[in-house]
């Protein structure tokens, strides 16, 4: 009985310091955010990661593999960073929410019936100053010139390159809309 009323208390002092933790962060920043997110820098987790100097990430974000991040990007919630085939992004990229990028498939597993048949795999280049929209999903083998915007909700398929540099590309599959300059 004893155990039940210290595990109770325990509980109720822990949830305290979350909402005491939310509100301020709401009062702060006027937003709530998820309990993890209160208590995880996101710059230290880039920190963590080996990513460059004054990038963030959240802790939503799923990084798998050999994933390379260079100075000043922004990983938004919720993402999706598959080096399984090597990712590099540069300095000063903004990844909006739920952005997925992929560097390997298993689609032989499927084709071949064999579950044991090897993943294919391509490395994906993101260079600098590029904004990615809220679920963009960018497939293996992709690479993405300085200066790119990919609007929200866009695919890019394996293979493409986002060029020339500073344009506007957008679509299901991406495709190039006008140059920035």
């Amino acid at each position: 009985m004893f155990n039940f009323f210290v595990r109770r208390t325990c509980l109720v002092i822990v949830r305290s310091f979350f909402i005491s933790l939310e509100n301020l962060v709401f009062v702060s920043f006027n937003r709530y955010l998820p309990w993890i997110e209160l208590t995880d820098d996101r710059w230290n987790r880039a920190i963590r990661l080996g990513f460059g100097k004054r990038t963030s990430i959240y802790n939503s974000t799923i990084v798998i593999g050999d994933v390379s991040v260079g100075e000043d990007c922004w990983i938004g919630p919720n993402c999706l960073l598959d080096g399984t085939g090597g990712l590099t992004i540069c300095s000063n990229c903004q990844l909006s929410a739920g952005v997925q990028k992929y560097t390997h498939n298993t689609i032989d597993r499927s084709i071949d019936r064999d579950p044991n048949a090897p993943s294919r795999k391509s490395s994906t280049l993101i260079s600098s100053n590029v904004y990615l929209g809220p679920n963009v999903i960018v497939s293996m083998g992709v690479s993405i010139d300085d200066g790119c915007i990919i609007g929200a909700g866009s695919f890019i398929s394996s293979g493409t390159c986002v060029g020339p540099r500073s344009s506007l590309w957008y679509g299901t599959p991406a495709r190039f809309v006008r140059s920035l300059e």
